[in-house]
């Protein structure tokens, strides 16, 4: 393979115009992803193949990023990467397994780091999958895009406000592929819940509500001897320096759901965690994908103690410059509902869940679509109507879009407002009264007590830098 970064950038610009007329057609005639088959390529033509790294190899990547994109002919995961050094070589036997299985021989290709930033310089790579815990999100989504990669990024988009700006700033000024891991915009039911809303189906949108799972608090945890295979003080990246304890990190042995995920110093808690699957599809529905809320309310229940310390039990409301409100609780089923002058829709996974451990998987299942008339879900969106792009899979919507150099579903700057309106409900929790928002300039107005939230203070040598992008083809 060719070992200039621009090249490689020019060898997709090839693929797109040798397959321009195929993606084309196939596009108008199924309305979903594009990617090529291997017949189209060509089996045994490397040089045609997006090489893929993974970095951060966990719960989520384990089990449904690198399964995402494995799956395709056109596609092939070369490295993996981790800051637990037992992660990386258990990702290389996973995947280095996939492809022996796959092929029929022995495959040992997979090459394995313990810096992402040694990953990043391997010219031969050209997209990274970042399934890493979410304060890691935006500095490795920003340094990638720096060095040519394009990016498929788990939500949320950032830990801050302001590191989710920086992070879409650079995507926009790098001009590289970045797709933010809302997949229920590749779920049919989700897309069509957001056509039926947009194109009138319940009358004038004037109340949303969505309902998110709740997070358990949990126990003072002792301190304990920093695993020999971990490398916490890059762990903790930008945060401060804190003891380590298993809880705090994820198991040391197995892949369950992580003690990280019920910290505040590295997420938000389930506002973010499921808020930004639910939010981004309501904001999909509501048209307003690229604003945000005016004002803000709401509370919380916090822990008084514990390890764990992610908000408990709360409702928070937000109003919109359209006049609809939204009201976001884990009061109320899991799932989406629009309520408009002349009807309801609900909306939700049902009883899928993305892992075996997420919350979703305990409680009972919701109804994937419901409606005040049944009849509403069996309307058909006519020709002269709004129709919202169409994806069966999001992982192959990131692999289509990187061959044809089109945005995919759910591109940075989306996926930042998602997790912007998240963050300001969480800010509404922590400061029990009402906020006003300018989406414009992404402030609170007047408010300076708010503005303080809107980013954290960074440890070094983890600051986030903008690295110098590579330059657009």
């Amino acid at each position: 393979m060719n070992k200039d970064p621009n090249n490689a950038i020019s060898r997709r610009k090839f693929l797109d115009l040798s397959t321009k007329g195929i993606l084309a057609s196939s596009a108008i005639i199924s309305g979903f992803p594009t990617i090529l088959p291997a017949s189209v390529f060509g089996k045994n033509a490397p040089s045609n193949r997006i090489n893929i790294g993974a970095i951060g190899v966990g719960r989520i990547s384990r089990g449904h990023d690198m399964p995402g994109v494995w799956k395709y002919d056109n596609a092939q995961i070369t490295a993996v990467c981790d800051l637990d050094s037992n992660r990386v070589k258990s990702a290389q036997d996973l995947v280095n397994g996939y492809y022996t299985k796959k092929t029929g021989k022995d495959f040992k290709g997979v090459k394995g780091y313990d810096h992402y930033q040694d990953l990043l310089a391997n010219k031969d790579i050209d997209a990274v999958l970042v399934s890493t815990p979410d304060h890691w999100h935006a500095p490795i989504v920003i340094h990638a895009v720096g060095a040519g990669k394009d990016v498929y990024m788990q939500k949320p988009a950032s830990l801050t406000i302001a590191e989710g700006r920086m992070m879409s700033d650079a995507v926009k000024a790098s001009g590289r592929i970045v797709q933010v891991g809302s997949q229920q915009r590749s779920a049919y039911q989700f897309r069509y819940a957001a056509e039926l809303v947009r194109n009138g189906r319940i009358g004038k949108l004037q109340r949303v509500y969505v309902g998110l799972p709740g997070d358990p608090s949990g126990d003072e945890e002792p301190q304990m001897p920093i695993p020999k295979n971990l490398n916490y003080d890059m762990w903790l990246g930008t945060t401060p320096e804190v003891y380590y304890t298993e809880k705090r990190v994820h198991p040391n042995v197995g892949f369950d759901r992580p003690g990280w995920l019920r910290c505040e110093q590295f997420g938000a808690g389930m506002i973010t965690g499921w808020g930004a699957h639910h939010i981004d599809s309501a904001h999909w529905a509501m048209n307003t994908e690229y604003t945000g809320p005016v004002e803000i309310w709401g509370k919380a229940d916090f822990p008084k103690s514990g390890l764990w310390n992610v908000h408990g039990i709360f409702r928070t409301e937000a109003l919109y410059e359209n006049g609809v409100q939204m009201t976001v609780t884990n009061e109320i089923a899991n799932g989406i509902r629009f309520e408009g002058t002349e009807g309801w829709i609900f909306v939700s996974r049902g009883d899928s869940a993305v892992t075996t451990s997420d919350p979703i998987a305990k409680q009972n299942a919701a109804k994937k679509l419901d409606a005040s008339d049944p009849k509403l879900l069996t309307s058909v969106i006519g020709p002269n109507e709004i129709h919202l792009p169409e994806s069966n899979d999001h992982h192959g919507n990131w692999l289509d879009s990187i061959v044809t150099r089109r945005e995919p579903l759910a591109p940075a700057e989306i996926g930042h407002r998602s997790c912007s309106a998240c963050l300001l409900h969480h800010a509404a929790m922590k400061l029990n009264r009402k906020l006003y928002w300018n989406p414009k300039t992404e402030k609170f107005k007047n408010d300076d007590e708010a503005n303080k939230l809107l980013a954290r203070e960074q440890r070094a040598p983890y600051a986030i830098k903008v690295a110098k992008t590579a330059k657009k083809k």
